[in-house]
């Protein structure tokens, strides 16, 4: 019964990639998901990720990321993550580091079925968001950060076979510089991001863990409920800030995750993912048609 419900969740999958409009992830889709199954004897762990994407104007997407993970007791843990990421399109080829994730998760006691946990954090930017080719000004779809310093919170719960998650990522303080506009670019794929701003983000998500029999294969699939809390703004040739229409509203995002484990504890995972709904203007160059990605986690 679980292999038929994984191949019609794998077909509605394909579907959905063919007519995605995109997706967004600033860093809030995967928080707290470092600090998942932990090996009772090794309390370390390194992981390394690769993610391919497509987006907007046919930009497509090479990403990457390192992170390690602590577990200091039962209770105490904390993840340290760096990303980086090359875009190319029309505009040429630009990469760049990314951001660095430092987050915290605690585990209260646990008390029958249910397993609660605390996660916090922030985002540290690595550039200002203006990174540029032969001098010219790039959208926010080329950026390899949105410039931005983030609070990050989330509250999980786990039961039996299920993950919730409730998520919050708030910038704090904003050093974006881009010079983007697309008045002077020769092209209308990109919208003005001059000077822009983001607003934060809520998230919820559900994630259902079906395991094989000897516990080596693992499957994942989960939904995400993005809502961005207002319209985000840059500021015009004329130095007025002007909101985004439509720039706000609800994203929700598929993810299939297939895991297999090592008997040295070591992981290795590939995931897809799609939109199913976004938001109707997404300026921030977080757009993907889809995204397939590769980790492998190291645990010692």
């Amino acid at each position: 019964m679980k292999i038929k419900f994984l191949i019609v969740l794998s077909l509605f999958f394909v579907f959905n990639l063919a007519r995605a409009q995109g997706c967004s992830d600033a860093g809030i889709c995967s928080i707290g998901s470092s600090f998942n199954g932990n090996d009772e004897k090794k309390n370390n762990s390194i992981e390394f990720a690769t993610i391919l994407g497509k987006g907007d104007a046919d930009v497509n997407y090479v990403s990457a990321y390192i992170g390690y993970t602590r577990f200091f007791n039962e209770k105490w843990s904390a993840n340290a993550k760096v990303t980086s990421s090359y875009a190319n399109g029309s505009f040429g080829g630009r990469g760049s580091v990314g951001d660095a994730f430092l987050t915290a998760n605690y585990v209260p006691v646990v008390t029958g079925s249910y397993k609660w946990s605390f996660t916090s954090g922030l985002k540290i930017p690595f550039n200002q968001s203006n990174l540029k080719i032969n001098d010219h000004p790039l959208p926010m779809d080329y950026q390899s950060s949105l410039g931005t310093f983030d609070f990050l919170g989330s509250v999980n719960l786990n039961y039996k076979n299920w993950d919730f998650n409730y998520a919050v990522q708030l910038p704090v303080i904003n050093i974006n510089a881009n010079s983007y506009f697309s008045e002077y670019s020769g092209t209308a794929d990109f919208m003005t991001t001059n000077l822009f701003e983001r607003k934060p983000d809520v998230l919820l998500r559900g994630t259902y863990t079906i395991n094989t029999t000897n516990r080596k294969f693992s499957f994942k699939p989960n939904l995400l409920f993005i809502y961005h809390l207002g319209q985000d703004t840059y500021e015009d040739i004329y130095g007025q800030r002007e909101a985004i229409k439509g720039s706000d509203g609800l994203t929700i995002n598929g993810n299939l995750i297939a895991g297999y484990h090592f008997s040295s504890g070591n992981s290795i995972e590939a995931s897809i993912a799609t939109p199913f709904v976004v938001r109707e203007v997404r300026p921030d160059g977080l757009t993907r048609a889809w995204t397939a990605g590769v980790s492998y986690k190291v645990r010692f």
